[in-house]
């Protein structure tokens, strides 16, 4: 018979914190290991105060939080548990969660081990007890990385090598969060199928992250024409996804990149793909709207 070492906690294997510029808003992302805790988390976590959203993203969690304090009036079965505080400084994210019952389980036991975790407090939990936790997160900023324009039509996939190349970089310092491919306007000059893609990383170390993943862009690409370019920034500019829609939409000239007004937006690698690789950042985890197949009418 097989032993179980804790057989009444499950472990999430990651958690990782990207606040925005002035630290009031704060994205927490739980790596779950267990989707029938995680969708209870998400059911009963989304009616605390400081919680503004909360969505699934592949086998992620993601709470949308502002900064703050609050009390929360705790009840069996109606809320059973939630998201107390966040406090952001400049180095670190805090986060405390509250629970009952199971929900303390899963608040005071089942995060404070997770990859990601500098430190943690939390009370004794299981049974009917009220228990709670408090995990210290490394502060981190959002960098998106969008891609065109690495195959041919012999070989080649661009959406794989975005992939492996960000699989590739991922340490501690620069977490690859998501991946998203994003369906543009049929071009004429397309390899076959017209998508750029757009990867998402946390990371306190920004610039060792685009550099590592210039170079094995520029090592793998099959094309002489392959853009790259990088956004530093919490959310993209209203401007940018002005941009990636009209680049859905139809045909644009390949200057128009470089006329966008955002002083987050860099130009890595200014081949034809830049067109793609701009337009596709600002619909990254939009997987609904990233991957509709405009008419060039609508």
């Amino acid at each position: 018979m097989e032993n179980i070492s804790d057989p009444y906690v499950i472990h999430y294997p990651r958690i990782v914190a990207v606040a925005d510029e002035t630290g009031s808003r704060v994205d927490l992302i739980e790596f779950f290991d267990c989707v029938g805790g995680a969708m209870w988390s998400k059911r009963h976590y989304a009616q605390s105060p400081i919680v503004m959203d909360v969505r699934c993203v592949g086998s992620s969690m993601r709470y949308s939080l502002r900064t703050g304090t609050v009390d929360l009036a705790l009840e069996g079965s109606r809320f059973p548990a939630g998201i107390s505080a966040c406090i952001a400084d400049e180095k670190e994210i805090a986060i405390t969660y509250i629970g009952m019952g199971g929900g303390g389980v899963g608040a005071a036991a089942c995060r404070s081990d997770a990859a990601g975790v500098l430190r943690s407090k939390s009370d004794p939990a299981g049974g009917g007890k009220v228990a709670g936790a408090t995990i210290w997160l490394p502060r981190m900023q959002r960098i998106l990385i969008g891609v065109d324009d690495t195959d041919t039509p012999e070989e080649g996939a661009t959406w794989t090598l975005v992939h492996n190349i960000a699989r590739a970089v991922e340490d501690e310092c620069s977490i690859y969060l998501s991946h998203t491919i994003v369906q543009l306007f049929p071009v004429p000059y397309r390899t076959k199928n017209c998508v750029a893609l757009v990867a998402e990383f946390a990371t306190s170390d920004p610039e060792g992250l685009v550099l590592r993943f210039h170079q094995l862009l520029e090592k793998y690409t099959l094309s002489k024409k392959t853009g790259m370019a990088v956004y530093s920034g919490f959310a993209p500019s209203e401007a940018l996804l002005a941009y990636g829609r009209q680049v859905k939409r139809g045909e644009v000239e390949a200057g128009l990149p470089a006329s966008i007004q955002d002083p987050r937006l860099r130009i890595i690698m200014d081949g034809r793909g830049i067109v793609g690789a701009v337009a596709a950042i600002p619909f990254f985890t939009r997987y609904e709207e990233a991957l509709e197949l405009c008419s060039g009418k609508t």
